[in-house]
């Protein structure tokens, strides 16, 4: 009686298997045609293509591990390279003390009768963080095998080796903010004083194009990383200077106030892009999209973290009489515990979901929570 059923059931596993069998013949016919080509070849064109696939395979070997390990990643990075000072000089004026730079350490005035003022904190962070970027890591948007990506498709529109790009992306889109600022009015008095150089040429090498290779659909072109190295020297130049009071940088209060506009307006500009993916899709843990949103927020954060705990060195005298001591530690404190979520899979389920929650809703509101604070921060400042 129950011989039909089973029949049935045995002849329905037979035709999964034979499907299961003719897609891996289909995904496995160029690999055996090839075989049997190969087979058929002369000694030198066997070797010729033996090194062209073991340079292929040392390749992606390569690209795997630059894309899976990150060198330096460290979210209380800003304490190891500067130190809020307690005698509340802001950044530019001059000291009386040896000069704390480079990553906090003293470094001694050869000649005490040359004036020395304090070094930019911001300058420092930002120079770090492109280092962290192109030189400790490789500068994932720009490598040849991210542009050949998968049978054609670019690594970031797929799931895989993409994360890591996503993060540097939002670094830099930190980085490009901040030097902007450091150019039209943290590096000078008011808007009618000259433009310093080195910030004007560090913007303008972080600016060019992140996935610039030596060779674009122009011809010959710079790779982006080597761009972003002669930035590192712009800022350090910059500092140097600073240092020995021959630049500018202008503590003021509405230059902070603006910096923080600028800092609130670039992350509610990323919060509304994950908002954006959360509605379009909930595909939990097979949404392509969501891990590259989520990491860029993150680098964005990431880099924000520094650069913010640089500006209360930077404009110490100003957080000072403004009494935004205690709410500035707050904003840095959940600034901070944000940094803390950082999971192996990111998911972009739906938001009620307790199996596959939505990582991009958590990220969302890290960021507005940030924003909301420095809105507080703003709305003092504005008094």
């Amino acid at each position: 009686m129950l011989d039909p059923n089973v029949s049935f059931t045995s002849q329905i596993f037979r035709w999964i298997g034979r499907g299961i069998g003719f897609v891996i013949g289909i995904l496995l016919w160029p690999f055996k045609q090839a075989g049997h080509w190969y087979r058929k070849r002369g000694l030198y064109l066997k070797m010729g293509v033996g090194i062209f696939l073991a340079a292929f395979i040392a390749l992606y070997g390569y690209f795997f591990y630059v894309t899976q390990f990150w060198t330096g990643f460290d979210p209380d990075y800003p304490a190891a390279l500067i130190q809020v000072q307690t005698d509340a000089i802001p950044a530019g004026e001059p000291v009386t003390s040896p000069v704390t730079s480079n990553g906090g350490a003293s470094t001694t005035i050869a000649n005490q009768s040359a004036p020395a003022c304090k070094p930019s904190a911001i300058t420092t962070i930002a120079a770090d963080l492109i280092d962290f970027n192109v030189n400790r890591n490789a500068w994932i948007s720009s490598m040849f095998l991210s542009k050949l990506g998968l049978f054609g498709m670019e690594w970031k529109n797929t799931s895989f080796f993409d994360n890591k790009a996503a993060f540097q992306l939002g670094i830099n889109n930190a980085l490009r903010r901040t030097t902007t600022e450091l150019v039209d009015t943290l590096g000078r008095v008011r808007g009618t004083s000259q433009i310093d150089q080195n910030l004007q040429s560090a913007r303008t090498n972080l600016a060019w194009n992140e996935t610039a290779w030596y060779i674009g659909w122009r011809g010959p072109t710079r790779p982006a990383p080597s761009l972003y190295r002669e930035a590192i020297t712009n800022l350090n130049n910059f500092n140097s200077a600073l240092e020995k009071c021959q630049a500018t940088f202008d503590a003021r209060a509405d230059n902070l106030l603006q910096f923080l506009d600028r800092i609130t307006s670039d992350i509610g500009s990323t919060s509304d892009i994950l908002r954006q993916r959360i509605e379009v899709s909930d595909a939990a843990l097979f949404d392509t999209r969501a891990d590259d949103r989520f990491w860029f927020a993150y680098g964005q954060l990431y880099a924000y973290y520094g650069l913010l705990v640089a500006a209360r060195s930077d404009f110490s005298t100003v957080i000072a009489e403004r009494n935004l001591t205690t709410l500035w530690a707050r904003m840095e404190q959940q600034l901070r515990a944000s940094l803390n979520v950082q999971p192996w899979i990111v998911s972009n389920g739906n938001e009620s979901s307790a199996l596959f929650p939505s990582h991009l809703a958590t990220m969302g509101f890290n960021l507005l929570q940030v924003r909301s604070n420095l809105v507080e921060l703003r709305s003092v400042l504005d008094r």
